[in-house]
């Protein structure tokens, strides 16, 4: 017999778990997401968040409370008879009303190997440490965070030059299998739990707009990490001089490059910048208000030639 669901997430990150769990004939009995957020260029439009448009497109009853203070909203949560909640980046910390208010508890669909990268950006922070390997873990929850004991595990790699775009979609399509999987065993009676490892916890801080510049003083692996880590958003940026006035534009793919010289120096035709330790190239970048171009494209639009100082 499917289980009785209540799914909690707000990106398009969630989504594919949302669709998974309704195509293996589960019955979601209500989807939670943050409130309609101010859009447009007044901030006059309110805008539904990307779980909330793909629950009315499956017919699901949506609600999007602010918080869950309110008793009447515990209340609400706890009276639709769910078996379990299910979350998957839903943006606020569960209380423990909520957490307690199925009959099987909640589960998480983390984008991390558990302990490292807890919280709020674990694929970013993944690339931008230079790890070559991350997950989806389904972890059982608890009133911390991101510290309940693990369920399933699925592991991937990151390759050299992946950015934080290409490995949040082969994440969130194997967290979609991955909560499939787990829910399965979980009606089966058959999902075994095992507590984080103490040793190795990291936390991944919510990106800053601040640490988004590219700093070349750095060596050249850190700053190629950093610039995949951050593509195509929120980005990391340089400036580069244009008719007498320095212009920010985003870098959204670099890959490693032979060469050196002083910090931020520009080496050759192709882009090849200097680091601290060795160079990168810029391979795809994007002006203030325009497209993404590949490098060769950006350079016939704007000529940067050898020996200019990027900053």
């Amino acid at each position: 017999m499917a289980l009785r669901i209540i799914f909690m997430g707000t990106p398009e990150f969630s989504v594919a778990t949302l669709e998974a769990l309704a195509a293996a004939g589960h019955d979601i009995v209500a989807v939670y997401t943050q409130p309609p957020r101010p859009a447009g260029r007044r901030g006059l439009d309110l805008q539904k968040s990307p779980v909330h448009l793909a629950a009315e497109k499956l017919g699901l009853p949506v609600r999007h409370p602010l918080n869950f203070r309110a008793e009447e909203d515990r209340e609400e949560f706890r009276a639709l008879g769910a078996d379990v909640a299910v979350v998957v980046a839903y943006g606020l910390l569960l209380p423990e009303a909520i957490l307690t208010g199925t009959r099987l508890g909640a589960y998480n669909g983390h984008a991390s190997l558990l302990p490292r990268w807890r919280g709020a950006a674990p694929i970013q922070r993944a690339i931008m440490a230079g790890d070559v390997e991350t997950g989806m873990m389904v972890m059982k929850m608890d009133k911390g965070l991101d510290t309940g004991p693990v369920a399933l595990t699925c592991k991937v790699t990151i390759d050299p030059d992946m950015t934080f775009g290409e490995l949040h979609d082969r994440l969130r399509d194997a967290g979609a299998d991955a909560m499939v999987e787990a829910i399965a065993k979980l009606e089966a009676g058959d999902l075994a739990t095992v507590p984080q490892a103490e040793e190795g916890v990291l936390y991944a801080a919510k990106i800053d707009k601040a640490e988004t510049r590219i700093d070349f003083r750095k060596p050249a692996e850190d700053v190629h990490n950093h610039i995949r880590g951050l593509a195509p958003f929120p980005g990391a940026w340089l400036e580069i001089d244009l008719n007498g006035k320095p212009e920010r534009v985003k870098v959204l793919a670099s890959t490693l490059a032979e060469g050196a010289g002083a910090p931020g120096t520009v080496l050759d035709e192709t882009l090849t910048i200097a680091c601290a330790c060795g160079a990168i190239r810029l391979t795809r970048l994007q002006k203030a208000g325009g497209k993404p171009l590949d490098a060769a494209d950006f350079l016939r639009g704007t000529p940067v030639a050898a020996g200019t100082v990027l900053s």
